[in-house]
């Protein structure tokens, strides 16, 4: 199995031009869509094809892990207002004030609006990216594979905890790197003295139930 670097340069895979078609007409909406956000396009970008290389690597579907990593950050065009009433609109219901979980909502609210606008997108990307910021107690290899690489891609600034979890790529297995990522995300968010959503603690407290049922 391939370590952090070689999933980093990885080769693109071998698409079909149809695939090859969706990927270039997503990526050009979303230039047009982050146009004001450079930096955030480029993260969106690099999260694309570091998915692609953990999908590689780890067995799961590559081309769903390009689109989910192209469209997770869509609604980061929005301001925190504008994706706060969305949420409401779409009656998205996170338990708590909303207002509480902003940070969280970008990924739930397009998650629910691109597939009128993207159908022939799997429903399998739009519940990766739904849960990409939330994670959830069960997550199929593309969630994991979608919430590691928004964690672990280039452009992410070097920490303990990312590096910690880059220097496991290729050595674990694939839900072992994802619990690594999540538990480092939740340590980062208690840090920064952060609100912690209380789907967060039950979701940690059912996967590292299951996790003590598997031996893990």
């Amino acid at each position: 199995m391939t370590g952090y670097e070689e999933v980093v340069h990885h080769r693109e895979p071998d698409y079909s031009e149809a695939q090859r078609s969706l990927i270039a007409r997503l990526e050009a909406d979303l230039a047009i869509q982050l146009e004001r956000k450079k930096h955030r396009l480029a993260h969106s970008l690099s999260v694309a094809s570091c998915a692609e290389g953990l999908a590689l690597a780890y067995g799961a579907d590559p081309f769903e892990a390009r689109l989910a990593g192209t469209l997770h950050d869509w609604d980061k065009a929005l301001t925190s207002e504008q994706v706060l009433a969305r949420a409401r609109e779409l009656g998205v219901d996170m338990g708590v004030d909303p207002v509480l979980v902003v940070p969280l909502l970008h990924g739930i609210v397009a998650a629910r609006d691109l597939p009128v606008r993207y159908p022939e997108v799997p429903s399998e990307v739009w519940h990766a990216i739904e849960v990409h910021t939330t994670a959830a107690p069960e997550m199929s290899p593309l969630d994991m594979v979608l919430f590691v690489a928004d964690g672990i891609e280039p452009l992410r600034q070097k920490s303990p905890g990312i590096e910690e979890t880059r220097a496991l790529v290729g050595k674990v297995a694939l839900p072992d790197l994802f619990w690594d990522s999540f538990v480092g995300g939740i340590i980062y968010v208690l840090k920064g003295s952060r609100y912690l959503w209380p789907g967060t603690i039950d979701t940690y407290n059912k996967l590292a139930a299951a996790r003590a049922g598997s031996g893990a």
